[in-house]
């Protein structure tokens, strides 16, 4: 890995919103877009339990993702390419996750609008733990990716897995 590489793929993760999260149950794929943060463990993320995703995830915990803009030339692509399990946030983590998560997304914090709050009353908390991390960067030559080792990023691990 080139010694830049882990400095960049921080500031991507934390510089973007947005996780594609491909989940499955019965050989049925399933990919939806959520809004993530950075944290010590991994990418915390919120849903609703009746979503497709959430449903995928009861019956199995093993996910891929992507995180990456959009882009018009090929020459340009850059992104993460990952894969882990998903875990519900545990219940004495859960007011330091959403602090943490309204760092980022103030919308959901203290003063967060009715509607959002309303919300955000009816869902769960979910952390990916990242067991393979690509960075992609077609800058570099067209397929090019470069195995970026998940430890390097994140420093901790749940102490409880729902």
């Amino acid at each position: 890995m080139n010694s830049n590489t882990l400095a960049v793929v921080q500031q991507y993760l934390n510089s973007h919103s947005v996780l594609c999260l491909a989940t499955s149950q019965s050989d049925r794929p399933w990919v939806s877009p959520v809004f993530y943060a950075t944290t010590d463990a991994g990418l915390l993320f919120l849903s609703a339990s009746h979503t497709r995703h959430c449903k995928n995830i009861a019956v199995n915990r093993n996910v891929s993702a992507s995180i990456q803009r959009d882009y018009s030339d090929w020459n340009d692509i850059k992104g993460i390419q990952l894969e882990g399990i998903v875990v519900m946030v545990p219940e004495n983590q859960k007011a330091q996750m959403i602090e943490h998560y309204s760092e980022k997304f103030p919308v959901t914090g203290d003063n967060a609008p009715p509607a959002i709050a309303k919300a955000l009353d009816k869902i769960q908390w979910f952390q990916l733990i990242v067991s393979k991390l690509f960075y992609i960067d077609n800058s570099q030559g067209l397929g090019h990716r470069e195995d970026v080792d998940p430890s390097l990023l994140f420093s901790s691990r749940p102490t409880e897995i729902s």
